[in-house]
């Protein structure tokens, strides 16, 4: 539900993986916090809300159809969809990937709004969030698919989700962050050297 638009509801012991239904004349089973996999269902729910909280395009447009977008549900032999979030800037995009199968699908082609460099925003599958992998940037070509301009190829991890945002023009270029980071003084604040 973080990566569908509309209003979150996350109630009664949700955030933790609590097993019985919410009782009002008991409490929620705390004691679950102590065991590893409901620790780990609680830092999932803690990366998921950092990552909508970070995201403009996961929260600014939740009741219009112009912050969603198919990309592909007609996948039914692998039980894959994905669709693409937008910000109120439509610029400010990222593409979202689910996979519901315990199957991961390598080399999977999907549709994308833009050709060029992607970074992997948030991964989750059945190996997470126990494991988790950082992924080297996915370039998208300039190949039509899905009605969408680009296309591009990845591996989807089983019982899982991708999400992925183009990256800026200046991380694409191998000189980009350099040049960015030689006009800065320490903690990333605008050089004060006077121009000679």
């Amino acid at each position: 539900q973080w990566l569908h638009p509309g209003k979150k509801l996350l109630f009664m012991g949700g955030e933790f993986g609590q097993r019985r239904e919410w009782n009002f004349d008991g409490e929620l089973d705390w004691a679950l916090e102590d065991e590893q996999d409901h620790r780990a269902v609680k830092e999932h729910v803690r990366e998921l809300n950092a990552l909508y909280r970070a995201t403009p395009a996961l929260h600014e447009v939740e009741d219009d159809w112009k912050g969603f977008e198919w990309i592909d549900f007609t996948d039914a032999a692998r039980s894959v969809i994905s669709f693409v979030r937008r910000a109120k800037d439509p610029k400010n995009f990222v593409v979202v990937v689910l996979n519901f199968t315990p199957v991961e699908w390598e080399s999977y082609k999907i549709g994308v709004p833009e050709a060029g460099s992607y970074c992997v925003l948030f991964e989750a599958g059945r190996e997470a969030p126990a494991t988790k992998k950082r992924r080297a940037a996915l370039l998208a070509s300039p190949e039509p698919l899905h009605e969408q301009p680009a296309s591009l190829v990845l591996n989807v991890p089983a019982l899982g989700a991708l999400v992925l945002s183009p990256r800026p023009a200046a991380a694409r270029s191998p000189r980009g962050p350099r040049a960015a980071s030689s006009s800065r003084g320490r903690g990333g604040e605008p050089s004060k050297t006077r121009p000679r």
